[in-house]
């Protein structure tokens, strides 16, 4: 047999790939076959991808396919704060701002691993083993299946940041809950629970992952029972107000994160996929996630374009404020910002520097 790979072996300094067994039902694992492991390794940037990253994920995803003992592929992040948050923030703020070229350029890495996960000859899985927002959301939704842990929240940045989720959200998310609802998330930006996605139809299976004295607990923080508010709607996944909230939070302190029962939940669908005939299993993928590359593949050149360009403008500013600022600062001066070009100001540092002033100051370049 023939090696189909682009490259004999690649350097993993950002990502970790690992053969991990598959089990039958009986819980055996099977000789001669294995999942695929990626796993994103930023855990202190909270798995955000840099350039080098994409590199990596990509060469991953193309090997696995050629991988002819993987029964599936595991895409995941390290540690349990996050999945991945996204763009590498720190990244975008110091390379990538105001230089439209060289982001376009990065766009093309970002564009070919959204299309690897679409691409990919195995089933890929999702293990959300914490929040999944704006890029990561996106690469999340182009996986074949979710499973989360319900303290995971999911959500989109773009328009508060300088951006517009146009990595794959514009594209998947009115597929997955319908065009009100994606509407919101994609302007908004609003963070939806794991229960709440699960609810509308985001994600293959959602699994406690708090523990409290030796008992799993659901998340505390969001309502888990369909219960209808005082206007009759129905409240699922809706987070918790008021004392509700204060007492979760004290849950939340007492007990810990653990994700026995997530990786449980992959290891069972993994099993499930493993009995089936898999050439059938892949057509089936393959005619399914059409309906998700239709849009992409009509979409992303053009939004690749257009995203670059907007870092002359609204990202250069939204990218700096964020990543230069604060826990409580990180978003420009929304209304000064409207307002000044309501008057014809055009984009410069001076504007930058008026609507979000920490970002000069960062950057070393205020003015004496």
């Amino acid at each position: 047999m023939h090696d189909h790979n682009l490259v004999e072996s690649f350097p993993t300094h950002f990502i970790l790939v690992e053969q991990r067994v598959v089990k039958d039902r009986s819980g055996a694992p099977v000789e001669g076959l294995h999942n695929l492991w990626i796993t994103l390794n930023n855990p202190s940037e909270l798995n955000s991808y840099t350039t080098d990253m994409l590199k990596e994920i990509i060469l991953a995803l193309r090997a696995a396919s050629n991988d002819r003992a993987a029964v599936a592929v595991v895409l995941t992040g390290a540690g349990s704060r996050a999945f991945c948050a996204g763009g590498n923030t720190r990244e975008y703020a110091e390379v990538y701002a105001g230089n439209p070229g060289e982001y376009r350029q990065y766009m093309r890495l970002f564009n070919d691993m959204v299309t690897a996960v679409l691409q990919c000859d195995k089933p890929v899985i999702c293990r959300v083993n914490g929040m999944r927002v704006g890029g990561g959301q996106e690469v999340g939704m182009a996986c074949d299946f979710s499973v989360a842990s319900d303290l995971a929240v999911f959500s989109q940045a773009g328009p508060r940041h300088g951006s517009a989720p146009d990595g794959g959200s514009t594209d998947f998310l009115p597929l997955f809950v319908g065009m009100e609802r994606a509407m919101a998330s994609g302007t908004l930006g609003e963070p939806w629970s794991a229960h709440r996605f699960y609810w509308l139809g985001g994600l293959t299976q959602i699994v406690p992952a708090l523990k409290v004295d030796g008992k799993w607990r659901p998340n505390p923080l969001v309502v888990t029972d369909r219960v209808l508010d005082e206007y009759g709607r129905l409240s699922i996944g809706e987070a918790k107000t008021g004392d509700q909230r204060a007492q979760g939070k004290l849950l939340l302190a007492k007990g810990s994160v653990d994700l026995t029962l997530l990786d449980e939940a992959v290891d069972a669908l993994s099993t499930n996929l493993l009995y089936t005939m898999p050439d059938c299993l892949t057509k089936t993928i393959e005619s399914l996630r059409k309906h998700k590359l239709e849009h992409w593949d009509r979409n992303r050149e053009t939004n690749r374009a257009w995203l670059s360009l907007n870092m002359m403008t609204e990202a250069r500013a939204g990218f700096r404020a964020f990543h230069y600022g604060s826990k409580e600062q990180r978003e420009v001066d929304f209304i000064l910002l409207r307002r000044r070009l309501a008057e014809g100001v055009p984009w410069s540092d001076e504007l930058i520097e008026e609507i979000a002033p920490w970002t000069a100051q960062a950057a070393g370049t205020s003015k004496p």
